[in-house]
């Protein structure tokens, strides 16, 4: 079980390292395993920690010598990270304030909430847009607009122009 859980890890963690390996070893699957990584690197706030450009850019080179379809990477990746974001901005606007009330945590006070309401919607959508292109806070961001209560339209938008910007230009 120890082997099992390092091999995990290390999949997890350096999966741009062995994206050839697991295209060999698994085939169709791998793009199922790619959509995974990027849909949970975006969309859940608890795993930046999943390679999100590196990986991009293996997948990219491995579809410029056609070992993986481009054209089929590129769309499933396009909507992972659409839809990723999308997940983790709804949990931001129904569970955000919910989880600083109710957990009683003290670093964020109300007017905190109040500024970032205020922030996302003056500079929310390149903030969005930027965010795609620096790890970690790019996981953050989406939670933030949702908590900052960031209009679901104009999210959507720069929502979907910064996967592009991110997965077209990766």
């Amino acid at each position: 079980m120890t082997h099992f859980v390092y091999l995990l890890e290390r999949l997890s963690l350096h999966l741009d390292t062995y994206l050839l390996l697991v295209v060999k070893t698994y085939h169709q699957w791998t793009y199922l395993i790619l959509f995974m990584v990027i849909f949970f690197e975006t969309g859940v706030i608890i795993t930046p920690f999943l390679p999100g450009d590196s990986l991009l850019f293996v997948a990219g080179s491995l579809a410029a010598r056609d070992t993986l379809n481009p054209w089929v990477l590129y769309v499933l990746l396009l909507v992972a990270s659409i839809l990723g974001n999308t997940v983790n901005y709804s949990i931001g606007r129904h569970f955000g304030n919910w989880i600083l009330k109710e957990r009683k945590i003290q670093l964020v006070r109300p007017s905190y909430i109040q500024s970032t309401h205020a922030y996302f919607e003056k500079y929310g959508g390149l903030t969005l847009i930027i965010t795609r292109f620096l790890p970690i806070v790019r996981t953050i961001a989406p939670f933030l607009a949702g908590m900052g209560e960031m209009s679901y339209r104009r999210y959507t938008f720069c929502n979907i122009f910064g996967a592009w910007l991110w997965i077209t230009s990766l």
